[in-house]
């Protein structure tokens, strides 16, 4: 092979095999190695489309050790930003050097702003239309009386001698966007395995927060529990409040949502993890069945990301599932319905294949 195909043979040897011996020593984590690989990368993003760049960069990573080089502000600027890599950074965030500390927060930001502007009007619009719906009343004030709706249900008392419809029964909204209509609370697992979880789950946080009608709480947990909620307007500080790795204690941390919760019936409590509990599963049945019976909406998500359905604790799952607390893994796309289900009290949009443990009804 000679030009453009030998530079690409070269490229995918050094990190599959090959002629990539060279590339894999300099892999070996040595700092001065840094600007090599950096152009190697930019060789990868010339020849390969930015789907498959993605997928050799996460294969880098763990094939060729690059985490101590993402420390390096040349190797960050070479990258091709995207979810995996926000997550990698942030296991790495305690111990980035002053240097490459900045041009890592605008990497995370890059890809939290191309995150939000692609999901945050489908997300307000869907949740937007629940809410109204959720706050229809059957004895509205003329001002507030939806005549689409109204007409429609009562259709059958429409007089042809006088050529109207005289209604029996009004249908109204509540004008929702006037004051806080359902307090949410997402309560994410920060364990290593749930990196890209925690992305989609902060941009998601930061997008409800900006609706004047829902209240919402962030919280993130490991063995220990952190409340973000004060930083939800910035879903990159959020993401650098987090700490990646460690244990995991879900009973500690549905403990302290339920201190938070006032209004259980108009309460949804989102739990994001793959449901490993360190904790005391009892306590964490008990707690999840309480806030059932109190009203609360609870909604376990294995995951939140396109991944698929990630590796999880089946037994964990099940046992929510015959609380009636669905547990599935969610993509970012049905995010959004899932929450107008669960703000409509409606059943939610489980799908089949994707570690569902439940039938989908609150």
């Amino acid at each position: 092979m000679a030009g453009r195909d030998a530079a690409v043979d070269r490229t995918l040897g050094a990190l599959y095999g090959g002629g990539g011996a060279a590339v894999r020593e300099r892999g070996a984590g040595l700092g001065g190695s840094a600007p090599q690989v950096a152009r190697w990368l930019g060789d990868v993003r010339r020849y390969f489309p930015t789907s498959v760049v993605q997928v050799m960069q996460r294969d880098a990573i763990g094939r060729l050790g690059l985490q101590a080089l993402l420390m390096e502000p040349e190797m960050l600027e070479a990258v091709e930003a995207d979810v995996h890599l926000v997550g990698t950074l942030l296991s790495l965030s305690k111990a980035l050097p002053e240097t490459a500390r900045e041009t890592a927060r605008a990497v995370v930001r890059k890809v939290v702003r191309d995150l939000e502007a692609k999901l945050a009007t489908r997300t307000r619009a869907t949740l937007t239309g629940a809410l109204d719906r959720s706050a229809r009343t059957a004895r509205p004030r003329h001002r507030d009386i939806d005549w689409d709706r109204t007409i429609r249900a009562n259709l059958r008392h429409y007089l042809p001698e006088h050529g109207t419809v005289v209604p029996q029964r009004l249908v109204g909204h509540g004008r929702a966007d006037r004051a806080v209509r359902k307090d949410v609370v997402l309560c994410i697992d920060q364990s290593g395995s749930m990196a890209a979880s925690v992305v989609y789950a902060s941009v998601f946080g930061a997008v409800l927060a900006s609706m004047r009608s829902l209240d919402t709480r962030l919280v993130v947990f490991d063995t220990a529990v952190v409340d973000l909620t004060d930083q939800l307007t910035d879903p990159v500080d959020v993401l650098f409040g987090t700490q990646l790795g460690g244990g995991t204690d879900i009973n500690r941390a549905l403990a302290y949502c339920q201190t938070q919760i006032t209004r259980p019936a108009d309460t949804i409590v989102v739990l994001i993890s793959d449901l490993y509990e360190g904790g005391i599963r009892d306590e964490m049945l008990g707690r999840v069945a309480a806030m059932k019976a109190s009203g609360v909406q609870f909604v376990a998500l294995l995951a939140l990301s396109d991944e698929g359905a990630p590796a999880y604790d089946r037994e964990h799952a099940a046992a929510l599932a015959a609380l009636g607390a669905p547990a599935f893994a969610c993509t970012p796309d049905l995010f959004p319905e899932v929450m107008a289900a669960a703000i409509e009290k409606r059943r939610i949009p489980v799908p089949e294949a994707r570690g569902a443990e439940a039938d989908g009804t609150l």
